[in-house]
């Protein structure tokens, strides 16, 4: 489904994204771990093509979105959403009115302006807001909403687009653990349920390996990972985060070193 070939992001002498290359033959939720700095949002950027790469190419179903300009550009932008840190919702407007906001790829000026909607996304919206769990909140205005709520109604957005490809930059870093664990688990259904790719920013390690099917670790802008959560040793871990780091990134509480029944290392997060 997608292929990122050789993809590179130059800022001045700064590389942001050094060659990363990986393919994903089906739809999968996807956790791209590192230690800030690491180039993990640039190349959600670059997928998304809010960023365009200095070099290498980006495919989906065969089509090179890399190439991509004006209004096939824009319909790219619908198809692979984005989810954002801090939600980027407009604090003044009503839940449903941000999330009908996800349709405007598709709509005229005119309606745009108005704010006009059809009363078939209207229901479509509440539709979404009732599936994860905030319905009840439509009316309200985004800022009355809590954190954890507020990232509910971006994922919501981002389905009102249909899209094939969900990034999330980093999504529960803002959040507490219990709301952390709401979105994500909000995040895995909807690529269950829906079949639809996720690809997520995570700083800890245990939420990558707990909702994940597939981890890509990053350091100084090259992938130095890519696997299966269970191929996620305390050596790889070192080797992504640094050697003699002390997972201050990469978890939220005291790291425990074991040994799984298999003799091989493994981490696992107290």
């Amino acid at each position: 489904m997608l292929e990122i070939h050789s993809l590179t992001k130059r800022f001045g002498p700064n590389t942001a994204v050094d060659n990363a290359t990986f393919v994903v033959d089906r739809p999968m939720m996807i956790g791209v771990i590192g230690s800030s700095g690491a180039g993990k949002s640039t190349m959600l950027r670059m997928l998304n093509r809010l960023s365009d790469p200095t070099e290498g190419q980006i495919l989906f179903e065969g089509k090179d979105v890399t190439a991509l300009k004006g209004a096939a550009k824009r319909e790219w932008h619908s198809r692979c959403a984005m989810i954002f840190q801090q939600f980027n919702l407009v604090p003044r407007l009503d839940v449903v009115s941000n999330v009908l906001h996800g349709t405007l790829n598709r709509r005229s000026t005119m309606a745009t302006m108005f704010n006009l909607f059809p009363q078939e996304d209207i229901h479509k919206a509440i539709e979404i807001l009732d599936r994860l769990g905030i319905a009840e909140h439509g009316p309200k205005r985004a800022e009355a909403l809590s954190g954890g709520q507020q990232q509910r109604v971006a994922i919501a957005r981002a389905l009102m687009q249909d899209p094939s490809i969900i990034l999330a930059d980093e999504p529960i870093a803002s959040l507490d653990p219990m709301n952390a664990q709401i979105v994500m688990e909000a995040l895995r259904r909807i690529h269950e349920e829906d079949g639809r790719m996720v690809i997520a920013n995570l700083h800890t390690l245990d939420t990558a390996r707990r909702y994940c099917d597939r981890v890509i670790g990053m350091r100084h802008g090259r992938i130095v990972f890519d696997g299966t959560p269970e191929q996620l040793t305390t050596g790889i871990a070192r080797e992504i985060y640094g050697a003699g780091a002390d997972f201050s990134e990469a978890a939220t509480s005291t790291e425990i070193e074991t040994l799984d029944k298999s003799g091989s290392q493994s981490l696992e997060i107290a």
